[in-house]
């Protein structure tokens, strides 16, 4: 019962906020799958709260800190897409009926009421944001480059998160 009740609560808690920079759980977060050694699809999934701006954003975070996680330090976003998933649902109904019985004699008089609560339809949308990158050691031909301790820096300021051991993380140049 108390397992219950601490669920119920940290429902409620969470049901207001926006999803947070995190691995991809119940209420979203990131995922990825790597193609090659230098190229990874990174995918954000937001809840119901989370703008299609923050999915986006922490799709690049988790692209930067990728990159600095494999050794890399610039990527190129080679395709990308922010798509919001439509949901629905209708709330549960509850009918409650009350009433009174009054008797006189062989004669009795009912008052009831009824009444139905719920069923309610509850529209929204969950944005995910989708980008195949490509990983590099040094700066790309390519004038849409970025650098991936860059974007950790501007972007896990704007949302007041690091990326994962990215200042511990040695960049490793090309040898030439």
């Amino acid at each position: 019962m108390r397992n219950l009740a601490f669920a119920a609560l940290l429902s409620l808690t969470l049901a207001g906020c926006a999803t947070a920079y995190q691995p991809n759980g119940y209420t979203g977060g990131f995922s990825e799958t790597r193609y090659a050694v230098d190229i990874v699809q990174v995918t954000f999934e937001g809840n119901g709260h989370t703008s299609r701006e923050r999915a986006s954003d922490l799709s690049m975070l988790r692209s930067a800190e990728l990159t600095l996680q494999s050794g890399y330090r610039y990527f190129i976003v080679m395709a990308g897409d922010v798509q919001s998933n439509a949901y629905s649902f209708t709330t549960p109904t509850r009918t409650v009926t009350t009433g009174t019985v009054q008797t006189y004699g062989n004669t009795a008089s009912v008052n009831a009421q009824t009444q139905t609560y719920g069923g309610q339809t509850i529209n929204g949308s969950k944005p995910a944001a989708t980008k195949i990158i490509r990983m590099f050691k040094s700066q790309p031909e390519s004038p849409m480059h970025y650098e991936a301790q860059f974007i950790c820096d501007s972007i896990g300021t704007k949302y007041k998160t690091t990326c994962a051991a990215a200042g511990d993380i040695k960049i490793i140049e090309d040898e030439k």
